[in-house]
Formats: C-alpha cells, structure tokens, sequence
C-alpha cells in the first residue's frame, strides 16, 4: 500500500494524469467523532479517483442505538462499495467487518489508528529513502496511534522506544503482540517512563495529543501526569543527528513547542498531506486490481 501510495502520489501529483481508478464505486463514511484530516482526505481522494463519498455523521447513523449493528452493515453493504469508520469502539468496528459483505476501514478507534501510521511511514519513507533500521521515539500517552506504530514498526524492521507516564501505558494485549514483534524480526522495543531514554538516539521524535476526543473531563489530571513530556529542543539533543519530527494533528503547545513544531526537521505537514495519497491506495487495494507503475520504492 505504500507502493502504491507513492505511485498515486507521482503519477497524479507531480505528472498530473487522471486516474478515474474508483469511478462508479461509492464510499460510506461514519463518523462517531469530528475530524479534519480523515475526513478531508478520504473524501478528496475517493472523488478525485472518480468516486462518490457519502458523509454520514451520529446525526444520521448512530451506531448500534436506532438500528443494530448488523443491521446497519447489512444495509451498508447493499448500497455502498466500502466503509470507512471513525468509532468509540474498535470492538463496533469488529461487528461491522463481521456482518458486511464489504471492506470496513478503521479511520480511528480507541485501540488503532491505522491510517494514520502508513501517512507517518510514506512520510519516512520520502525523507530517509529507506525505514529499515530507523529508531522511532513515542514520547507522549499509550494511545491508538502509538498502539498501530507497535503493531507495524518491526515489520519494517524499525526499532521503537517509547515512553509514557506512569498510569498512561500502552495496552497490555498489544504490548504482548509488539514484543512477539519485535523478537520476529529483530528489533529493538522499549518501554520506559523517562522521556529522555525513549529520545536517546532517535531517529524521529512523535508524539500525538495529549487528551484524545471523549477524554476532555480527564484533562487537569493528564496535563499533571504528562509534565515533562513536551517535546523540545533539549529532547531533539539526545536524539540522532538526523532527527525529524512526526505529529498527527491537531496539536497543543504543551505537548511540543514551536521551534521543534515549525522546524525544518519537522515533517508535519506533508504527514498530513500524505493521509490523502494513502488513504486513496487503501481504497484502490481493496476495490480495484490497479498495480503500481512507478518502480518499487526501498523500505
């Protein structure tokens, strides 16, 4: 998919062909949770391939409350080609791939983020050349997004150490998961409590917010609990020569300050950018036989 991400971005970005890859494919698209990055991109780019998105909010589905889930999946999978859902739940992602006929897409959930992570290893993979041997730095909370870094990151053979506060730890099923990893393919995994440690040597530093969508009654309690883990340049100094910087977006100056955030080594914005040429692969793998023509890039 990273392939191909890098070949849609090529042959329509920087060669301006147009690709109708989707045309006559149609998109559901449910959303329990604002968004503007997810939500931008997969519209922008399923109408771009010559597809129709169709936006749907709590307003109009509301997952498993007026309609059971399989129900909805059902229903879905009559009219629509694939779904892309941004839920609470991954467990009500599990019910829908279950009961539809068509690709379920996970655009968030409280466990994963995997869109997300494949924007951050094209963004890698454009800046460095390669992801094979890089060290990947987390400092921030045991979230979804650092939960779908563990469950890739040694695949590609990238080393990971990430630190979290006391209480704030990655989920304990993933962790297993990272770990089994990790031995797999011979990399290193490290999770710590000390900022510093998970920098030391880094390749890129990521971090993500700090109070996450439904978090918002926890925030004075995690804004104590993350003091210290703002990323800045005395972090950047115990990391490689070569750092960059990674965050998902929408960010808070707590969580990283300006002179890392709008540095030449941040690679932020064309992360954000990239959510759209790889969400736009996500969606030609799975409804279309399309291969890549540009030459296969080094991972």
């Amino acid at each position: 998919m990273l392939w191909l991400s890098a070949d849609l971005k090529f042959r329509i970005k920087q060669k301006g062909e147009y690709l109708p890859l989707l045309q006559g494919k149609s998109l559901g698209m449910i959303f329990e949770k604002r968004s503007t990055r997810t939500r931008l991109s997969t519209e922008t780019g399923f109408a771009l391939l010559g597809g129709h998105p169709c936006f749907l909010t709590t307003q109009d589905i509301h997952l498993g409350v007026n309609e059971s889930l399989t129900d909805t999946a059902r229903v879905l999978s009559s009219m629509a080609d694939a779904v892309l859902a941004r839920v609470y739940k991954q467990s009500d992602l599990d019910t829908l791939a279950k009961e539809a006929s068509i690709p379920i897409i996970n655009g968030l959930s409280d466990l994963y983020h995997p869109i997300q992570i494949l924007a951050d290893y094209l963004t890698l993979q454009e800046h460095y050349s390669s992801l094979k041997g890089l060290t990947l730095s987390w400092i921030g909370d045991g979230n979804n997004i650092l939960h779908s870094i563990m469950m890739s990151a040694a695949k590609f053979g990238m080393h990971l150490q990430a630190a979290t506060p006391k209480g704030y730890e990655p989920d304990a099923s993933v962790t297993k998961l990272a770990e089994q990893y990790a031995k797999e393919n011979g990399t290193k995994l490290l999770l710590t409590n000390d900022p510093l440690e998970a920098a030391h040597g880094g390749n890129v530093l990521i971090t993500d917010t700090w109070i996450s969508m439904g978090q918002e009654e926890e925030k004075k309690k995690r804004l104590q609990a993350f003091q210290g883990y703002q990323v800045t340049m005395k972090t950047a100094k115990v990391a490689a020569s070569d750092w960059t910087f990674l965050h998902c977006l929408p960010r808070k100056p707590e969580e990283v300050d300006d002179e890392v955030f709008y540095s030449p080594r941040s690679l932020v914005f064309p992360e954000a950018e990239n959510r759209k040429w790889t969400i736009m692969a996500v969606m030609v793998s799975l409804l279309t036989d399309y291969s890549p023509q540009l030459q296969k890039p080094k991972f």
